[in-house]
This record gives structure tokens, sequence and C-alpha cells, in this order.
């Protein structure tokens, strides 16, 4: 089974070479590396320039390719004709050594899978509990392990807004819980979404469904709405054998404001996108955790450290909910 690994890079050369590192040290070694950098500068080329990676390939783009979702579709458009797998991966994250063979491993299992994303573990503590454990309030509970809930979703659980269906699917009123939510049973689990920076798909998906360029620049849920829609058409799988690091590098990132108020608008595309027509119901709820969200988000002005930052992305969060008033996305 070929496969290519396609990484959107953004201003991030020391991570970028430090997840190529951990590439290296594979069981099971991509045909092919593409680098697809929309940084401005030339740092990343020149980092790169001093080492050697196997079949590597860089591609410089310019500013009308630039942004996330513009970089992916340039990639896709460049990979070897008889690539069968493409994956993703952010420029930000390390692989355990096996991570393409367990991802490689689903599609022999599930021959009907269109993609599947691996599984991030530097991020969430998780314990095990036996059968009957009644979480506490704080506390998220599935398969058979527990993780603490922040603030958000405890705040959730007590007004009735709680997700109601499994992590990685989206209920009607949007607002799901994340496959962040999927514990690190080793087990394989169906979802509708992937995360964009840990995922593969069949390249023959790319026929017929590209990733949106609605989405400039960072591109926050990018990845939830493609896979949304690819979930339309076919099954998608979260291997979570397939073990990788997140680091969360913060260059290349908006600003504050910039940020919140995406985390509004992009939100309601995704979640339009996938329902087009939701209920009375489902359009209450959303706006209702909307504005929790954006409610918790400003308390952190008192509790957190940044104060300014939580400021700016209430801030912007709050200017995001007002636009849609006005003027919503076009899906």
């Amino acid at each position: 089974m070929k496969f290519s690994l396609v990484i959107c890079t953004y201003k991030r050369a020391m991570p970028l070479l430090t997840l190529l590192d951990s590439v290296q040290r594979q069981t099971r070694y991509p045909n092919e590396i593409l680098i697809v950098d929309g940084s401005p500068d030339d740092y990343t080329e020149q980092a790169l320039a001093k080492k050697t990676y196997e079949s590597l390939f860089y591609h410089k783009v310019t500013p009308e390719d630039r942004g996330l979702t513009r970089q992916r579709n340039y990639g896709i458009d460049r990979v070897a004709s008889d690539t069968e797998i493409i994956c993703f991966l952010d420029d930000d994250t390390v692989l355990e050594p096996d991570y393409f063979e367990a991802i490689l491993n689903v599609y022999k299992e599930y021959p009907e899978a269109l993609g599947v994303g691996g599984y991030i573990v530097n991020e969430t503590a998780w314990l095990p509990v036996g059968e009957g454990y009644q979480p506490k309030t704080n506390e998220f509970v599935y398969d058979g392990w527990k993780r603490k809930d922040g603030s958000r979703f405890a705040a959730r659980k007590k007004l009735g807004l709680d997700s109601n269906v499994p992590p990685g699917f989206a209920p009607e009123y949007s607002h799901g819980r994340s496959i962040g939510f999927l514990p690190p049973s080793g087990k394989v689990y169906e979802t509708q979404q992937l995360m964009g920076g840990v995922s593969s798909f069949r390249r023959d998906v790319f026929d017929r469904l590209r990733f949106s360029t609605y989405f400039e620049g960072y591109g926050l849920y990018e990845d939830a709405d493609f896979t949304l829609r690819l979930s339309n058409t076919g099954k998608l799988y979260v291997n979570t054998n397939a073990t990788l690091a997140h680091y969360h590098d913060a260059s290349g990132r908006p600003n504050a404001y910039r940020y919140g108020r995406m985390v509004v608008r992009n939100g309601w595309y995704v979640w339009r996108a996938k329902y087009p027509k939701p209920s009375f119901e489902a359009r209450l709820k959303w706006h209702s955790i909307t504005l929790l969200l954006t409610l918790i988000r400003l308390s952190n002005v008192f509790t957190s450290k940044d104060k300014k930052q939580a400021f700016m992305e209430s801030l912007g969060r709050t200017m995001g909910w007002w636009s849609l008033i006005f003027y919503k996305p076009k899906a």
C-alpha cells in the first residue's frame, strides 16, 4: 500500500525538523514526503537544506496558495499518481515509531474506510474505571475510561446542553465532543470527524471532495468541515494505537481577537454545512452554547494569567456572534 505524507507548514522550521526526525524512525516510511511551505521567509527552506530526508520534496507556495486548506489542496494535486493513501500531519507533531503502520493496518482491516485518524497522547490524562462507575460532575467517562471535564462541559451538563452523541460525531446543534474524548483503549472507533493534522484518506476521495477554501489562513475547523462532508459518503475511523504527540507551537497562529471571531463564524459554517435546516431547538441550543462558551472565556479575564488574551478572544467571539445577524458565512 503506497502512501504519501503531506505536511503543510508556516513559519515553524524547527518543529518541522523535529517531526521529520520522528518520521525517519518509522517502521513504515512514506513513499514520498511533500513539504508545502507557506512561510513568507526562507528559514524553513534553509533549515531543510542542512539535513537529508529520503524521498522529500519541498514546495514553496505563492501568496495565492497560502493558507492551510489551499496548501493541503496544493499538496494533493502533487502526490505521485500511484499513491493509494494520503496522510496529513501538523508541523508541530512528533510520531511514535509505529504510527504509519498502525494507520495502514486499519485500511487493511476495514476495506470500506475512507479515512483514518491518529491519536494524540500528550494532551489528556485518562484513568481506567470499572463497569458501573458513576462519574462526578467534572468527569467524563467513555468505554471504561475517565478523564477530567473542563468548566465548559461541566456548565453544559448542568444546563442540559451536553453532547448527546459519541465523541467524534456531530449532534444537530453541533458543539459535540471531539475525538480527543476517545480513550486510549487501543481500539479502533468509527467517527464522523478526524483532526486534520493527524489524518489520512484514500486518494480517490479527493476526486470528489476537497478542503474548502472558505477557511482562509489558519483554517480553524477546516478538518471538521471536510470530514463531516466525507462521512456522508462512507466510514471514517480513529485508531488509538496510532499514537503521536502534539505540541501546539504558538508561531504562525492568529491573534486572540481573530481566533475568537473564527471560533464562532467558522463553527457556524461547519454546523450549517452539516445541518442546512436545523430544528428550532437545535438553533436555540447552538446559540445558547456559543454564548455560554463566550461568557466562560470572558471569566478567564479574572482567573487566568494572560488576561489580555482572554479578553481579546472573548471580544472576538462576541463580535463574531453579532456579525451572524448581519451577514452569515455562505456554506
